[in-house]
């Protein structure tokens, strides 16, 4: 078995067999198209992209709509193993890639199509029972129905008719690229080959855990470099070598970092472009950090003197009726949480609250407990 399961939350990669050349970097459109249908089947969850969806949302057409809606589980949550790349090479276009979904084995379809249906990290049959088991396939489709109605829905066509499903996705595919997904693509395209370029060439003139522990903030090295730890809420060991690792960047996946482990494919991971950008994600311990120094009544009083003008330590220190080295500890506690911004002007430094770091908390938590 290559997934060994652990006590602790999140997901490392374990590098004692790998090599460089284990390791391939490359676009996926298909797998971009899927970020981007992950954001309008989950708008809630993908506040920063609100205005984007709404614009793009108003070039669908009715049926397309619907057909979007109903096989959305397929991108909704646990991403479908289908539309991530499957085996070199990568940059593949759009149209190759979905002729190689076109000619996959019936049997490797049906088994990464039922997981996505399904939409849980738990084993589905395999395709061979599924196709040939009417008990194993009425016990799949039961569980899928638990899930959701839609999830049920399409289970049952799944099982009815795998080819017929298969026929549809890639219609439905299609029809994104020629509604809108072909002209996203050309504007991002650029971006994503300059993030290719980067790893590649951090890959062949780095150490692996270097480059690895680069995908996230919230990545620890450990072991002499041998294991990554992600910060995600699934707990599983993902061994790298001889079976090879695809870094497939987005720019539309962020907050995720995804994680594709199916033991008879490549292993597959799916992380945020950000070329010429901060990613902005933070630590747990930064998140933390931030809303412990807000939950001390007596930050908060001191977080409202600082919402208007500048105002030096002195100040507050008499605003609040408490002495200098009180307020200056209190400030050094929101300074370190980001929460508040200090400038020396003259002999005076003033401070002032990080009202844009206050207005992102929200998404912080959102992205930090996505991720």
């Amino acid at each position: 078995m290559r997934r060994r399961y652990a006590a602790r939350v999140g997901i490392t990669l374990n590098l004692r067999s790998a090599r460089a050349a284990d390791v391939h970097v490359g676009r996926s459109p298909l797998a971009e198209l899927m970020s981007v249908l992950h954001i309008l089947a989950e708008p809630e969850h993908h506040p920063e992209a609100q205005r984007w969806t709404r614009r793009l949302g108003t070039t669908f057409d009715v049926s397309l709509t619907q057909e979007m809606s109903a096989l959305s589980p397929l991108w909704a949550r646990l991403r479908c193993r289908l539309l991530f790349p499957l085996a070199l090479p990568l940059d593949q276009s759009f149209e190759d890639e979905l002729r190689l979904l076109e000619k996959l084995p019936l049997e490797e379809f049906t088994e990464l199509c039922a997981q996505g249906v399904l939409g849980f990290r738990e084993r589905v049959p395999d395709a061979h029972s599924l196709l040939n088991d009417p008990g194993a396939a009425c016990r799949f489709i039961a569980e899928c129905e638990r899930r959701s109605f839609r999830r049920g829905e399409l289970a049952h066509e799944l099982m009815a008719s795998p080819e017929g499903t298969r026929t549809r996705l890639i219609d439905f595919l299609e029809r994104c690229g020629t509604a809108f997904f072909a002209a996203e693509w050309r504007a991002v395209y650029d971006r994503l080959e300059a993030t290719v370029a980067r790893f590649r060439t951090d890959v062949r003139r780095s150490g692996l855990a270097e480059v690895l522990a680069g995908l996230s903030p919230t990545a620890v090295v450990s072991q002499g470099g041998t294991r990554v730890r992600y910060d995600k809420l699934a707990v599983a060991e993902i061994d790298i070598g001889p079976r090879p690792l695809f870094l497939v960047p987005s720019v539309h996946v962020w907050p995720h970092l995804t994680f594709k482990d199916e033991e008879s494919h490549p292993v597959v991971v799916q992380f945020a472009a950000l070329e010429g950008q901060a990613d902005g994600q933070l630590t747990q311990a930064e998140l933390r950090a931030r809303m412990s120094a807000l939950a001390s009544l007596g930050r908060m009083e001191l977080c409202r003197h600082l919402l208007g003008e500048p105002i030096t330590t002195s100040e507050l220190a008499q605003r609040l009726g408490l002495d200098d080295t009180q307020v200056s500890r209190t400030l050094r506690q929101l300074r370190d949480a980001g929460l508040v911004e200090s400038e020396r002007e003259g002999k005076y430094v003033y401070h002032r609250l990080a009202t844009g770091t206050l207005l992102r908390l929200g998404q912080d938590v959102l992205a930090t407990i996505m991720r």
